[in-house]
């Protein structure tokens, strides 16, 4: 089980991970189409992503000698598995990369925000993923792949209420 001492970081992970789970359970995850629908979600998931690291950055350095270290102990990332839709795959694994740079980065030991390469690197990895949808999976899909498809098995429904 991985933790990091910095609360603004245990929010991006779950972000990420709740980012991935979706992803992986896309309609899009069962063939090369990557759908309309798909699109604007992972744009959505993008932005929130954005909105929240725009925030963090914009925060005061706080002071904590009472509270920090805390340590805080992360959610093992989702289960996933290839899909058939390699766009999906890509997309998985670049959330994954995003995951381990945040959690392993040196702002993972402070108690909170986050320091300017580790941001810097947060914004190139989200802008890579952003360009990967506008310049690739919009402009290229949907491949017509009738020899080698079915790849991969379906990735499933999405998780029942409790």
């Amino acid at each position: 089980m991985a933790f990091v001492y910095n609360h603004d970081i245990v929010h991006l992970d779950a972000l990420l991970r709740r980012f991935t789970l979706e992803v992986f359970k896309c309609v899009s995850s069962s063939s090369s189409a990557f759908n309309l629908f798909d699109q604007e979600r992972l744009r959505t998931f993008l932005d929130e992503i954005d909105r929240f690291h725009a925030w963090v950055i914009a925060q005061p350095q706080l002071d904590l000698p009472e509270s920090h270290p805390t340590e805080y102990e992360l959610e093992a990332p989702p289960e996933v598995a290839d899909v058939e839709n390699e766009s999906v795959n890509s997309l998985i694994k670049l959330f994954a990369v995003t995951r381990a740079e945040l959690i392993n980065c040196q702002s993972a030991r402070d108690p909170a925000g986050l320091q300017p390469h580790d941001s810097r690197r947060l914004t190139g990895i989200t802008e890579k993923i952003r360009q990967f949808l506008v310049a690739y999976i919009a402009t290229t899909q949907p491949t017509d792949l009738p020899e080698s498809s079915p790849q991969a098995a379906m990735s499933g429904s999405g998780q029942k209420g409790t």
